[in-house]
């Protein structure tokens, strides 16, 4: 689910943001020694801020006006002011590098963990795009402008403090004028503040819907210019992106809008306090100096520079903050997996579904409706019927890519939720029409998710028929893909798929047509490489062609999410029912065109 944009109203009521930040602990406190040093680095930069108009008085007093100064000193002192300040803020800098890169390798770390245990509705809910902008982009760009915002709130907050502290010094009465601008600047700060807050969600909003529209496009290019709907995508794109060019401006009104609005209240006390001293110095026995004075308006005059960096620094707090809440969001509002405590090292593959129904659209016809079945060890059941019938939905019950609505689905007895995830999906090979292939090395993909061993690989692709092929590739077995190893032919794909089945060695093996858009001879390689596959394994065939169904055992005949026919090939053809029709007709051929994942999420079927 997107993000909700939300309103004034809502944003209003956002936690203080304290309690937000706390959020934020476990990642960016973690390493206290790093922040001690950063902050005690920063309070150093910032105490040698008010000794620099300190030196204009003695300067002024004792060097001009009674030539007692010793001249060795004054170099001694600014050079050494300047070196101690330029030390301090190394450190300082290091520190925030240190403690930004830290806690956001940390939270990104733990999104990517999270969505590797996800449950699989988040991955219906939220496109790819918005997840990856977030686990990405979104945490990077947060960490960085929150703790570059923390440290500078911190540097300036200190300079400010030593900066007030030495006026009071100077002279108390001028110093207490300046804090009459503070209710000002406190009402502003918090006005746009929490208008900066509600324009960053919104903008988060209309950026995940932008990369929406390329994610789209990008994945449908050809389909867009066999239907000439270049122009009609161009005109969804520019609107999106109008729409977060005027939310970028109204955040840049509210942002720029803080500091002339800041720095006009620092110079209304600025003015009020040069009346006052002038005022004062005309007074006889005051004891105001040249150099007390110009001490005075010096210090006055820094303060503006850490008033307008601290009137700014509400804007990336801000954005940083809302950044790195999406993706605390999405730590704690996915819920994990449900899995139980049984677990064995190799299971029998005995499948049995008992009064199963699955409902995908409440008002819709059922995609499975009270279905039994059994599957015995070793047994090829093949899965037929005609588009929507709910073949894949039964499959997909297995690795619990799915969970039923109603009854339960057992394997060896033992039903599927009480069974420990990783080892339930153990006992399970699935070779689809949709081959899915990660950017990585040949055998990579081949041992996807167990220990590498480039003997077996081998055979593997042997088994596959891919093994002449990979002799041929330059870099052999180290081979990078690319993106879902578009270097690859269809055949070529489908038998890599098979090389990773056989590779894994599950005792039970699906196969979602796994021939159906291949031309004849790459079909005669992977039906040769199943063969191989299906022997002694507990296999369950999603049948578009009848090539496919040939050495299956049982086929099971469904519609509409009943099974209406089971028995061997020969027999139910002899029969003259579902089966016979389906066969005299070709009703097969239709199906490989249209998946029946697909088909399900459009039919409820």
């Amino acid at each position: 689910m997107q993000p909700t944009t939300p309103s004034a109203s809502t944003s209003a009521q956002q936690p203080g943001i304290i309690h937000r930040l706390t959020r934020l602990k476990p990642y960016f406190v973690r390493q206290r020694r790093v922040w001690a040093l950063a902050i005690g680095a920063t309070l150093v930069a910032a105490l040698t801020e008010p000794m620099i108009p300190a030196l204009f008085q003695p300067l002024l007093d004792n060097g001009f006006a009674e030539n007692d100064l010793p001249l060795w000193t004054i170099p001694l002192v600014v050079i050494g002011l300047f070196i101690v300040r330029g030390l301090a803020h190394f450190v300082s800098q290091y520190a925030l590098a240190r403690v930004t890169n830290d806690g956001m390798e940390k939270l990104r770390s733990d999104l990517f963990a999270k969505l590797m245990r996800a449950d699989l509705s988040l991955f219906s809910r939220q496109s790819a795009s918005a997840l990856s902008n977030t686990v990405v982009y979104e945490v990077q760009i947060g960490a960085s402008q929150l703790v570059s915002a923390l440290i500078g709130l911190t540097r300036d907050g200190f300079t400010l403090l030593a900066l007030v502290g030495y006026l009071m010094w100077l002279n108390w009465q001028l110093t207490l004028v300046v804090f009459t601008v503070a209710p000002g600047l406190s009402w502003i700060t918090k006005v746009l503040s929490r208008r900066l807050y509600s324009l960053t969600k919104e903008s988060q909003k209309a950026t995940d819907d932008l990369a929406y529209v390329v994610e789209e496009n990008v994945l449908a290019h050809r389909m867009v210019r066999l239907h000439g709907a270049q122009s009609q995508q161009l005109g969804r794109f520019n609107a999106l992106g109008q729409r977060l060019r005027r939310l970028a401006l109204k955040s840049t009104v509210a942002s720029a809008a803080l500091a002339p609005l800041t720095q006009i209240m620092a110079a209304i006390a600025l003015s009020l306090v040069l009346v006052i001293a002038l005022v004062q110095s005309r007074e006889v026995g005051s004891g105001a100096t040249v150099g007390g004075f110009v001490a005075f308006i010096t210090a006055m005059l820094m303060l503006i520079a850490p008033i307008k960096r601290l009137a700014y620094v509400a804007n990336p707090i801000t954005r940083g903050l809302a950044a790195l809440e999406r993706g605390l969001a999405l730590m704690h509002d996915a819920p994990e997996e449900s899995q139980g405590q049984h677990q064995v090292a190799r299971a029998n593959g005995a499948i049995e579904w008992q009064s199963v129904g699955v409902q995908f659209d409440p008002d819709g016809s059922p995609a499975l409706a009270e279905l039994n079945l059994s599957v015995l060890p070793g047994e090829t059941v093949a899965l037929v019927g005609a588009s929507g019938a709910g073949k894949t939905t039964l499959v997909q019950l297995l690795p619990r890519f799915l969970d039923p609505t109603s009854g339960q689905v057992l394997l060896d007895g033992v039903p599927l939720p009480q069974w420990q995830l990783d080892s339930l999906r153990q006992q399970m090979a699935m070779v689809s029409q949709d081959v899915v292939m990660l950017n990585d090395s040949l055998a990579a993909n081949v041992c996807l998710g167990q220990a590498l061993d480039v003997l077996k690989v081998r055979q593997c692709l042997e088994a596959a028929n891919l093994w002449s092929h990979v002799q041929s590739l330059p870099q052999g077995l180290d081979t990078l893909l690319g993106h879902n190893a578009s270097q690859l032919s269809g055949g070529q794909r489908q038998r890599l798929a098979i090389a990773r089945a056989v590779y894994k060695d599950a005792p039970i093996l699906i196969l979602d047509e796994a021939t159906s858009a291949l031309d004849n001879e790459s079909e005669r390689l992977v039906q040769e490489a199943l063969q191989k596959l299906m022997q002694g394994r507990t296999t369950l065939i999603v049948a578009h062609r009848l090539s496919t169904i040939e050495h299956a055992d049982r086929v099971v005949v469904m519609e509409r999410g009943r099974i209406v026919e089971e028995g061997p090939p020969a027999e139910l053809l002899a029969r003259g029912g579902a089966y016979a029709r389906l066969y005299h007709r070709g009703e097969w051929a239709s199906e490989a065109s249209l998946p029946d994942d697909l088909t399900q999420a459009g039919s409820g079927a």
